[in-house]
């Protein structure tokens, strides 16, 4: 539970949504963990956002394990450890039931933080999109938790066709612009990596869109001049992290060598000035 007033909870929610500026992009980083979050506010970023794989990976699971309590509660030691505003990764709001992920934005709003986003994968590969009907439906009920209060929140609505094997755009911008219809206040497709199909959901969309980065994405400067209005880095930081601690490993099991202390030279100079500020 947050101890933070009403009127500090409307004003850093307010403050992150007005961050989002089509081609002026929030770059939006994702921390794992409370040191990862003081490392990245140090380094002058204007919001955060956590990440569902990059702590699984901390807990040592894969994404899609974590529990609804665990994912809530780590969000908000994430937003007690810094004054960004900070967004949760909720995946699919943790129930089927657009009543069940009404209750995880309340739970959301209640741990402090600024944002949050649902997601319209099942969980099942079998059959991994929600039908739109009920897509739209519990986005609706998202959008009206994070509303309806004293303590409003910015729901992101996202859109996990092109993750999931469905490289289906039409149905992608369908879908984003009945989520805003329905009271998301971003969008968010993630897996969209050409300049067209990204220029298409900012022009069919009218809500703020966010972009996952993708070795073959578009760069900074170019997803600015699409018009897009955020842009994150899902796991791809916490996951940078741990392939640097394998590299190390490895260079100590098969050369020898300590290479690997330039590194860990630079990250003690990051957390020095992050944890003493």
């Amino acid at each position: 539970m947050t101890d933070q007033t009403d009127a500090s909870a409307t004003e850093r929610a307010a403050h992150f949504l007005a961050l989002h500026r089509p081609g002026q992009p929030l770059l939006l980083p994702n921390p794992w963990d409370l040191g990862s979050a003081r490392v990245l506010e140090s380094l002058g970023f204007e919001a955060l956002a956590t990440t569902s794989s990059g702590f699984a990976a901390t807990l040592g699971l894969p994404d899609g394990a974590v529990t609804k309590e665990q994912a809530i509660a780590h969000a908000g030691r994430i937003a007690g450890a810094t004054q960004l505003p900070v967004s949760a990764d909720l995946e699919h709001g943790y129930g089927d039931d657009p009543q069940d992920v009404a209750e995880t934005v309340r739970l959301a709003i209640e741990a402090g933080l600024a944002g949050c986003s649902i997601e319209d994968f099942t969980g099942h590969s079998e059959d991994p999109i929600y039908e739109t009907s009920l897509a739209v439906e519990r986005i609706a009920a998202a959008a009206e938790a994070a509303h309806a209060g004293s303590r409003p929140l910015v729901l992101t609505a996202r859109a996990e066709n092109h993750l999931h094997g469905r490289d289906d755009l039409a149905d992608t911008i369908a879908r984003l612009r009945r989520y805003a219809e329905a009271g998301a206040d971003v969008v968010y497709a993630p897996g969209l990596s050409r300049a067209a199909d990204i220029r298409a959901v900012v022009e069919a969309v009218d809500r703020p869109v966010n972009v996952l980065t993708r070795a073959d994405a578009p760069t900074v400067s170019q997803l600015a001049e699409l018009g897009v209005a955020r842009i994150s880095v899902g796991g791809a930081f916490a996951f940078a992290a741990l392939g640097a601690l394998a590299d190390a490993a490895r260079e100590l099991q098969t050369a020898g060598t300590y290479g690997y202390l330039r590194g860990a030279a630079a990250g003690r100079k990051a957390t020095d000035t992050a944890f003493t500020a």
